[in-house]
C-alpha cells in the first residue's frame, strides 16, 4: 500500500495513522518531503537550509524504534520545517541574516520536544531578518515567493514555513509570531495559524521573544494538525519569562462541538488609518453568516480599540536591539536592521519597563469587549497578498508604514497576549486565500480551536497550493 500513498498530500495526523500502523515508514515520508523540496524549492525559495542526510537517518532511527517494539511518539516520523530563527543543532541560527557563523550546539526547547515526539527535522526555513516585518524578503536570501502567484508575497516573518507547508514540502513547520508573523503568512497562503496565549510556549533557551510580544507556533494545513504540534511543545521552563494560565488538551478542543457561542463581528481596524479590502469584508461578513448558519449568536460589535503605539514600538526596537546584540559579527547586518537599532537607542530598561505596564493597560481596555461576546470575528490582513519587494530599498520607517496593511489587525493581540487564529476562507476570484482571524479570551485557545475545527468541517478550505 505504501506505493500508493504520495506523503506529501498528508497532513499531521495522516502521516502518524500511517507511520504507527507501518503503512509509510518515517523513511518513505521523509523521502517524499526531500523529493518535494528538491523539485519546487528553487521556484519558492522557502527553505534556507536543508538537512537531508540527517533527516533521513533520524527517520531511520523512527523506523528501528518502531521495529523494535518501542511506543510511537504522537509525531512519529512527520516531518517539520523550522523558522530560522529558533536554534537546531548543527546550524547556524542566522535570524535571516549573515551576522551569526557559529553553528549552535543544541536544539531550542520547543524543536527538542518535536523530537522527542518523533516528529523528523528536514530543513530551516526563510524569513526577513529578526522578523521585523511582515514580508520575507531579506538581502541575504533574496524574495520568498507565494506559492498561489509567485509574483505576491507570501507574508511574513513565517513566510518560508508558510510556503513548505502550504505546497506540500512539510505537513507542519514552526514559526514565530510577534506582531502577526504567524497569521499573516497563513492568511496569505491558505493555512490555519494559532498564535497562542502569550507563554503558553517555551521560548528557551532565550527567556523571550521580543518580551511580551512574541511566541512560537505551527503553521499547518488543519487545525487538528496545529492542536496535535501544540500538545507536544506547549508548556514552560524555568527561564521562561512570561507564563500562560492553564488550559485543557489541544486536540481535545479540535475535536469538541464549540456549543453555541457569542460572537462579535467587526471590520473596523485597530490601526488608525487602514482600511480593509473589499474581499476581506465580504469574507467576514460570509464567514458571520456562517457562523449564524450553525446556530450560533453573531452581532456586529465596536471594539473600542484602544492604541496600542506606546506598548507595542518600545518593545518592537527593544526586540531588535537584544538580537542584534547577540550576533556574533554586528557588522554585517542589513542596512536597515543597523538603522532599526540605531532608532531604538532609547528604550532604555526604565523605558521598556514602562511599556511592559502600558500593554496591561492596552490589554484591561481591549478585553472589555469579551464583556459582550465570547469570541471576536475579525480580518487577519487588510491588504491582498501583496507584490513581492514590498520592503526593499525601504529604511525603517517606509518598511514600517508599508506593514501597516499585513500587521493593523494582528499586532494588538501580541501586545495583550490574547490567542488569536488566522482561519482559512477559500480562495478569492483573483486566485490568492481568504481568511478571517478569531480571537479569543485570556488563556482560552481551546474555544478558538473548536469553533475553527467546526468552521472547517462546515466548510473545508484547499489544504494545498495548486500543483
Amino acid at each position: 500500500m505504501a506505493d500508493t500513498i504520495d506523503p506529501t498530500l498528508l497532513g499531521v495526523a495522516d502521516t502518524v495513522r500511517l507511520t504507527t500502523t507501518g503503512e509509510l515508514t518515517a523513511v518513505a515520508a521523509v523521502e517524499a518531503s526531500l523529493a518535494r523540496i528538491a523539485a519546487i524549492d528553487a521556484q519558492l525559495n522557502a527553505f534556507s537550509v536543508v538537512l537531508g542526510d540527517a533527516a533521513l537517518a533520524e527517520a531511520a532511527d523512527r523506523d528501528r524504534a518502531l521495529a523494535a517494539g518501542e511506543t510511537p511518539g504522537p509525531l512519529h516520523g512527520v516531518p517539520v520545517a523550522i523558522k530560522e530563527e529558533i536554534d537546531v543543532a548543527g546550524c547556524v541560527t542566522t535570524y535571516g541574516g549573515v551576522a551569526n557563523s557559529t553553528p549552535v550546539a543544541a536544539d531550542a526547547e520547543v524543536v527538542r520536544r518535536l523530537r522527542a515526539a518523533g516528529a523528523v527535522v528536514v530543513g530551516k526555513t526563510t524569513m526577513p531578518e529578526f522578523g521585523a516585518f511582515p514580508y520575507t524578503e531579506s538581502v541575504a536570501r533574496g524574495f520568498t515567493h507565494n506559492p498561489w502567484d509567485r509574483s505576491r508575497s507570501p507574508g511574513g516573518s513565517s513566510g518560508g514555513t508558510a510556503v513548505a507547508v502550504a505546497t506540500g514540502m512539510v505537513p507542519v513547520g514552526l514559526g514565530g509570531d510577534g506582531g502577526g508573523s504567524i497569521r499573516v503568512p497563513s492568511a496569505c497562503c491558505g493555512l490555519f495559524g494559532l498564535k497562542p496565549q502569550r507563554g503558553r510556549v517555551t521560548t528557551a533557551p532565550t527567556e523571550h521573544l521580543w518580551w511580551a510580544l512574541g511566541t512560537a507556533g505551527p503553521l499547518a494545513r488543519s487545525v487538528l494538525d496545529s492542536a496535535m504540534v501544540y500538545d507536544v511543545i506547549r508548556g514552560n521552563v524555568e527561564t521562561d519569562l512570561f507564563r500562560a494560565g492553564p488550559t485543557g488538551s489541544f486536540v481535545e478542543a479540535a475535536g469538541r462541538d464549540p456549543g453555541r457561542l457569542r460572537i462579535g463581528w467587526s471590520a473596523t481596524c485597530p490601526t488608525r488609518g487602514v482600511r480593509p479590502d473589499p474581499v476581506h469584508v465580504a469574507t467576514l461578513q460570509e464567514a458571520a453568516t456562517r457562523l449564524a448558519d450553525l446556530g450560533h449568536e453573531v452581532v456586529e460589535v465596536d471594539p473600542h480599540y484602544p492604541d496600542t503605539t506606546f506598548a507595542f514600538v518600545p518593545q518592537f526596537f527593544a526586540g531588535i536591539r537584544a538580537e542584534a546584540d547577540a550576533m556574533e559579527h554586528y557588522e554585517r547586518l542589513e542596512r536597515r536592521t543597523r538603522q532599526s537599532y540605531r532608532m531604538g537607542a532609547w528604550v532604555r530598561p526604565g523605558v521598556l519597563s514602562w511599556a511592559l505596564k502600558q500593554g496591561e493597560k492596552v490589554a484591561a481596555k481591549a478585553n472589555r469587549v469579551f464583556d459582550e461576546c465570547d469570541v471576536l470575528l475579525i480580518p487577519t490582513i487588510a491588504h491582498r497578498p501583496p507584490k513581492i519587494g514590498v520592503i526593499t530599498g525601504k529604511g525603517t520607517v517606509r518598511s514600517s508604514l508599508a506593514s501597516l496593511p499585513a500587521i493593523g489587525y494582528a499586532a494588538l493581540w501580541n501586545v495583550t497576549g490574547n490567542p488569536a487564529a488566522s482561519v482559512p476562507c477559500g480562495i478569492a476570484a483573483d486566485g490568492l486565500p481568504t481568511a478571517v482571524q478569531l480571537v479569543g479570551r485570556t488563556d482560552d485557545e481551546t474555544t478558538l480551536l473548536s469553533l475553527a475545527a467546526q468552521l472547517e468541517a462546515a466548510h473545508p478550505w484547499p489544504l494545498q497550493a495548486p500543483r
